[in-house]
């Protein structure tokens, strides 16, 4: 899979409210090995990749301050040639951007929309040294 081609889903990232339960549940189930690092664009708050056989597949990471009121829930990016364009077209369209465009250090630029009959999805332009 090309994950770096638009429209191509690209990244799951679990928020939750017990990241060290979450660890070990998937971890268990799966056979997923977790590697912790700190997330600089959620404060600092530590970050754990999600690999198999070494491969980076996703992301658990607690819920940020910034949104409480999500519950715990899966999340899944979707990659986009130019984020910035494709919220613009997201309001054109009659959704809504919900997380505003943030930039991920050494990753890229994401934004969380909202579609017009309220799904959310990840959008995500990955920095060429990230593909």
């Amino acid at each position: 899979m090309d994950a770096v081609r638009h429209g191509t889903f690209s990244w799951c990232e679990l928020l939750t409210t017990d990241v060290e339960a979450a660890k070990t549940f998937y971890s268990e189930l799966f056979g997923w090995t977790m590697e912790p690092v700190i997330n600089q664009a959620n404060e600092g708050l530590q970050y754990n990749l999600v690999k198999v056989d070494g491969t980076e597949i996703g992301g658990i990471m607690a819920i940020p301050p910034f949104a409480p009121a999500t519950g715990p829930c899966w999340g899944a990016y979707v990659t986009v040639d130019d984020v910035d364009a494709a919220a613009a077209k997201v309001r054109e369209l009659g959704g809504d951007v919900i997380v505003p465009l943030t930039d991920i250090p050494e990753v890229g630029r994401f934004c969380v929309i909202k579609d017009p009959q309220g799904a959310v999805i990840s959008m995500i332009t990955y920095l060429e040294t990230h593909s």
